[in-house]
């Protein structure tokens, strides 16, 4: 878990379980797979387990707790070491013993907990990379009444992945947002204009690390624009966290207006 998170788009982060598996160009580099083998976890891959992590809801908890106190909403990120939206694989205790319960089985409890708004001063930023399963796993009502604190996400890389995940994110309910990170090549957002009404916020940044690949100023430039264009809140993460972001690029924009409207 992760407190005041050094992500610089949520407050927090918190994760279910432990491991993904590689889907698309932008997995390359993963820092979370890196962070697991770090820590001696063999969760990566569709032939391995994910290891449940049982300090998930006492977090939560507490992230609630402090945001009540403050009067304020907080962020979340589900979760920066899984995706949400994979599909449910078996599971794992801290000593490496098999449970008898899947991933989905963790999935749907949080669900039916934000549905009884036991975390009504937490937003829930689910982002996945695999935008065609969210319909399959959220509950049956969320596909018509979607809960106001939870937005639904996708990271594309290129234009492909742009092209492929957006299309399969808007057909979901509720308030959505892109995170374009680790952007690997130019992407032309103008050619969905369905934007407008559809996409709530995006984040763009590069990539990070030893093996970090380029990241195009004028990408970002041309992504500002668009934005603007189509009234979308915009947020620049990071040229790679060594370099310095311009001063024209310091854009750290949130669809405030969004978070202080939701329904108690």
């Amino acid at each position: 878990m992760a407190e005041n998170s050094k992500i610089e788009w949520t407050d927090h982060t918190a994760n279910l379980w432990h491991g993904c598996t590689k889907v698309h160009l932008g997995c390359d580099n993963c820092y979370a797979e890196a962070t697991a083998k770090r820590w001696g976890n063999d969760v990566w891959g569709n032939d391995k387990p994910r290891k449940e992590i049982k300090s998930f809801w006492k977090d939560l908890f507490k992230y609630q707790k402090k945001a009540a106190q403050a009067n304020e909403y907080h962020k979340v990120f589900i979760g920066s070491m899984m995706d949400i939206f994979e599909k449910p694989m078996p599971l794992i205790n801290s000593k490496g013993e098999k449970l008898s319960y899947s991933t989905h089985s963790l999935r749907s409890k949080l669900f039916s907990e934000i549905d009884l708004d036991m975390y009504p001063n937490l937003v829930f930023l689910f982002l996945t990379k695999r935008p065609s399963n969210i319909n399959k796993y959220i509950p049956e009502h969320w596909k018509t009444s979607p809960p106001q604190n939870v937005m639904f996400g996708t990271s594309p890389v290129d234009q492909l992945t742009f092209e492929k995940l957006t299309r399969q994110l808007l057909k979901v309910s509720g308030y959505k947002f892109l995170s374009i990170e680790p952007q690997l090549t130019h992407i032309n957002i103008r050619s969905m204009f369905l934007f407008r009404s559809t996409i709530h916020w995006i984040i763009q940044g590069g990539e990070s690390g030893q093996r970090k690949r380029p990241f195009n100023l004028l990408w970002a430039k041309d992504m500002v624009n668009a934005c603007n264009s189509l009234n979308i809140p915009y947020f620049f993460k990071q040229i790679d966290k060594v370099q310095e972001i311009p001063t024209d690029l310091k854009i750290r924009q949130f669809p405030r207006n969004l978070f202080h409207t939701l329904k108690r």
